[in-house]
């Protein structure tokens, strides 16, 4: 910790970190992720993250508890006993699904933060990147690019931008630097510069905490439900095939769009307005 016990002042009281269940071949990963919870500790900050004790979770999460800060652990229970080994740390949230396990995190974080991962991690950087593009958030989302782990995604996202799928503004949602100390300190300064394709949405309706509002019997939507936040919400319905309904939340001004896969699973997605029903 630089200048002996001394504690920098942060603006972000927790930052969620996505990685990986394993440790990766390199040790430049494990270096990294210990390196990151330090310097977490150094500035004051709480770690979120997936709540596993083995691979760069395990690494990550005991530095930051080793350093005296707090750490929550958000995992869904089918996986404990896969991600979980021996003594947990901190405080574990167990939740039902992935879902809950995404939205738990982003509800009690201030910015984001990816180490290498594989395929869980992209899938959690990416969607709150789409988040930030949507103007559901303006938290500022950082990869932390070990060795240039993620230099091929960076050319990728680059591409898209290229070719038209990705604005400028919106590929400066992406914060990336080689250390901690580093990336940190430019989250630290991150303006969001780009604009959301809808007004912001407060967590509470973005978070997959609503009351069941899916009949599995009818395998239809109920046509108005209330949301665990006591808002009343009504929807209009298209068949789309075997199983599958669409829906618009008309009082949100049709941003959410609740998209039915099958009578078991329904998954939310916030969409611009043009493409709402």
């Amino acid at each position: 910790m630089e200048g002996g016990n001394e504690i920098k002042q942060s603006k972000f009281r927790r930052i969620c970190v996505f990685c990986g269940s394993s440790q990766g071949k390199k040790t430049s990963y494990q270096e990294a992720a210990i390196e990151l919870g330090e310097e977490l500790v150094s500035r004051n900050i709480d770690l979120v993250y997936g709540g596993g004790s083995i691979g760069l979770m395990g690494l990550v999460s005991r530095a930051v508890h080793n350093g005296g800060r707090h750490v929550i652990g958000v995992i869904p229970k089918t996986l404990m006993p896969r991600e979980i080994t021996g003594e947990t740390v901190g405080e574990v949230k167990a939740v039902a699904d992935m879902h809950q396990r995404k939205a738990e995190m982003a509800k009690h974080s201030d910015a984001f933060i990816a180490l290498p991962g594989g395929y869980g991690t992209l899938e959690e950087l990416l969607e709150v990147i789409t988040w930030a593009q949507l103007g559901i958030h303006d938290k500022p989302v950082g990869l932390l690019n070990v060795d240039g782990y993620y230099n091929s995604l960076l050319s990728f996202i680059d591409q898209a931008v290229e070719e038209g799928f990705i604005s400028p503004s919106a590929r400066h949602i992406i914060v990336s630097a080689p250390t901690a100390k580093e990336l940190v300190k430019k989250l630290e300064e991150y303006i969001p510069c780009h604009e959301g394709v809808a007004s912001k949405l407060s967590w509470e309706m973005e978070q997959l905490g609503y009351s069941q509002p899916y009949d599995h019997v009818s395998s239809r939507w109920h046509d108005g439900y209330t949301s665990d936040a006591g808002i009343r919400m009504s929807h209009c319905f298209l068949p789309l095939g075997d199983g599958v309904d669409a829906c618009s939340a008309s009082t949100l001004g049709g941003l959410f769009h609740r998209v039915a896969v099958s009578s078991q699973h329904a998954f939310d997605f916030a969409l611009p307005r043009p493409l709402l029903l």
